[in-house]
């Protein structure tokens, strides 16, 4: 009896350890069994919006100038109206010039006096044949050595007379160029082909030399310049002598335009640079101060 209850605790031992070497059963399913949810889609990369190929532009006047008078004077006529078209050179603005239109003629008769010259050509020619026969007699001791001195120097004194007249007469021929200077101030002309852009004077009032006050305004509208801000991306590829497509706003038809500058400093705020083309203009079709779309030439 004692040996079996000792041998109790050794089997309830063997026992536990098999228990825990065997396998659990499955546990009861609690529920309806579901398959494993299936993994989401990736969504597909989205395509690069196109790039645009025509940019906003502007056409401007090639340049415009302030016509002003170089001197102080009263209006004479005013040869121009507004709208009009001059070419380089023309007459656009007259003074009056009566003073100085009678300095010109006072200075170009001065300069045309030949009589002072004549003069001192004479006295100098009798001079030389005075010192000659002086020479002659000198050698023949007919006359003192004094003598023969103050023929040569009487030759001398001509020579010189004849060289301050003939420089009195180039002074008198500069005094005409000086005095048609300041006449031609007087004439204003315009410096480009253009259009009369404005008028703010007109004949009878009073011109003055201050900035401030100008008498036209011209614009050069042949050729004429569009400028267009491009995108950093574009930097490189648009270069000097490049062509592109100018659509103004009006006329509504394309032209061929030339890139004259390419701006090497950009706008790192906004990632731009600048660019301006040259447009043709001979019939004068397009109008300055239009907008307009652009598109570079591959």
């Amino acid at each position: 009896m004692t040996r079996s209850l000792a041998a109790i605790p050794l089997a309830l031992f063997w026992a536990a350890a098999a228990a825990q070497q065997a396998p659990l059963p499955p546990a009861p399913a609690s529920g309806p069994s579901y398959p494993p949810p299936a993994a989401a889609p990736v969504p597909a990369a989205r395509p690069a919006p196109p790039q645009p190929t025509e940019f906003d532009c502007i056409i401007e006047a090639r340049q415009t100038v302030d016509i002003r008078s170089p001197v102080e004077g009263l209006i004479e006529k005013v040869a121009v109206e507004r709208g009009e078209f001059v070419k380089k050179g023309q007459v656009v603005v007259t003074l009056e010039s009566g003073p100085e239109r009678a300095a010109v003629a006072i200075a170009r008769s001065k300069a045309e006096q030949q009589g002072a010259v004549k003069a001192a050509e004479a006295k100098l020619d009798l001079a030389r044949k005075k010192e000659t026969r002086a020479e002659e007699l000198a050698r023949q001791n007919f006359i003192s050595p004094n003598a023969l001195e103050e023929a040569r120097t009487e030759r001398s004194l001509s020579e010189s007379e004849l060289k301050v007249t003939r420089e009195n007469q180039r002074l008198a021929e500069l005094e005409v160029q000086r005095a048609t200077e300041l006449l031609n101030m007087r004439t204003i002309k315009s410096p480009v082909n253009g259009v009369v852009v404005d008028r703010y004077i007109k004949a009878g009032e009073f011109a003055t030399t201050n900035v401030k006050d100008p008498i036209l305004k011209i614009a050069e509208v042949d050729p004429l310049n569009v400028e267009v801000i491009l995108p950093a991306r574009l930097y490189g590829d648009i270069k000097r002598g490049s062509k592109a497509e100018v659509l103004p706003e009006t006329p509504a038809r394309k032209f061929i335009a030339t890139v004259a500058v390419v701006d090497q400093v950009m706008n790192a705020a906004a990632g731009t640079f600048g660019v301006r083309l040259e447009l043709r203009n001979p019939n004068l079709e397009v109008p300055a101060g239009a907008r307009c779309r652009v598109r570079f030439l591959n």
